[in-house]
């Protein structure tokens, strides 16, 4: 099948195998997978999205988007990926505190643009995620314990569906698609912009405190008993940390929504624990999120593999304490509930679990993915029942389904959704609902 046809129905740029950047534009955000994509296009605007879905259903042809490649599942072998990086533009409507950002504005601009208004949006740890990407698959925020899975705070979405046609869907005109939309992945429609609510926030304290590693039992109880009264405006992450050639560390990352005074009385119980080898809390601006983590910004060969915990007791506790981290970088617990446990608007629901787990290492040789791989299928082993099975569809993995992310009634409709919307198969999500 040729694919030469591309070059004049689209007005952007499209790369086909052999052209000049072919590998780079459809190489993923994770280096571990391999994307071996039959044509990439880089849309011009909206209406050049609408022509290449309207080309590739004329061809019989299946377009995925990504807009930076985080999420990528390397099932993506002969399709058109398309890059909405071009997609730009950012309205804030500080009167509405409301956004609207098309479908390439990642986290950190929009942050740095509505915080100028004492406004902010439900963005996650990397301010290199796109909105759009970010939202399908639900969204988990620093704020989500407060406001919700970030999917929740949309009003609308600008698409172009399976026909080729644009529409703006909202609860109102399209009530399935849009609940589809809202943490269900973009298998039903190419979203090209998102208009979503923001909040007005007084203060924010955030940062991350660090211990060697032997102090590993004391941050860990510390952390139990501080996420198990904390309040929604607070989030919590503990991290047992390894890098190559250096000693191990626990470190526990946070941001809470009010003044640093606040922060200090709820947080006493960590300025307890002696030892510390570096403290970054400190009153911040929403802008400046992606400054309590500093994630990498650059891609890189990772291998991840999320699990919600139905509890963390001390029989927990002792399980994901009793070996090295190595050869992970990261053994991650994240504090969820609050708003994330009650039922919202969208296709991601509820989340009764009450902690995520999230087990990072290094693709970088064949030896070592294997060890990577070998030591997260232990760790989850040893937890037994204590891991519910249930992932959170932004935080799939490759080898990993959409089926395992929603509860039988969510998929049977995400599926449903899918046969009616888009029969002839032109858009195909990272994960899809019907694999």
């Amino acid at each position: 099948m040729t694919y030469d046809k591309l070059r004049t129905a689209v007005e952007g740029r499209v790369r086909l195998p052999g052209d000049e950047g072919f590998e780079a534009a459809a190489r993923a955000w994770n280096l571990t997978v391999d994307q071996p994509v039959a044509a990439v296009v880089e849309a011009a605007d909206a209406g050049d999205v609408a022509a290449l879905v309207r080309h590739a259903r004329k061809e019989g042809l299946t377009v995925s988007a990504q807009p930076r490649g985080h999420g990528a599942s390397g099932t993506s072998g002969g399709v058109i990926l398309l890059r909405t990086n071009r997609l730009d533009e950012l309205e804030i409507h500080p009167g509405e505190r409301r956004a609207r950002a098309g479908a390439g504005v990642n986290w950190g601009t929009v942050q740095a643009e509505a915080g100028r208004h004492g406004l902010t949006g439900l963005a996650g740890s990397n301010p290199t995620v796109t909105v759009t990407g970010y939202t399908l698959g639900g969204g988990l925020s620093w704020f989500s314990r407060r406001y919700g899975w970030a999917a929740d705070s949309v009003r609308a979405f600008d698409v172009v569906d399976a026909e080729g046609r644009p529409a703006r869907v909202t609860e109102e005109s399209d009530p399935d698609l849009f609940w589809a939309l809202r943490g269900g992945g973009g298998d039903f429609a190419l979203v090209t912009a998102v208009e979503f609510d923001l909040y007005a926030e007084r203060a924010l304290y955030g940062g991350r405190v660090m211990w060697p590693g032997h102090k590993e039992a004391e941050v860990f109880a510390a952390f139990r008993e501080l996420t198990a009264d904390a309040p929604p405006e607070l989030s919590l992450w503990l991290n047992r940390v390894q890098f190559p050639k250096a000693p191990p560390m626990v470190t526990v990352d946070l941001a809470y929504l009010g003044e640093a005074g606040e922060a200090e009385v709820l947080l006493g119980r960590l300025g307890k624990i002696d030892g510390v080898l570096s403290d970054t809390r400190a009153a911040m601006a929403t802008a400046d999120l992606g400054a309590i983590t500093a994630e990498p910004t650059d891609p890189a060969p990772a291998l991840a593999r999320t699990e919600l915990l139905t509890g963390l007791d001390a029989s927990t506790a002792d399980i994901l304490l009793a070996q090295p981290v190595e050869p992970l970088v990261t053994m991650q617990i994240r504090h969820l509930g609050g708003a994330l446990a009650r039922p919202g608007g969208g296709a991601g629901g509820a989340l009764a679990e009450p902690y995520l787990l999230y087990l990072l290492g290094p693709g970088i040789s064949p030896e070592l993915t294997r060890a990577v791989r070998a030591k997260q299928d232990a760790v989850v082993a040893a937890l037994g029942d204590r891991v519910s099975g249930r992932k959170p569809y932004t935080f799939l993995s490759p080898g990993e389904r959409a089926a395992q992310a929603f509860p039988e009634p969510a998929l049977a409709r995400l599926r449903e959704i899918k046969r009616s919307r888009d029969p002839h198969g032109v858009f195909r999500a990272n994960y899809p609902v019907l694999d």
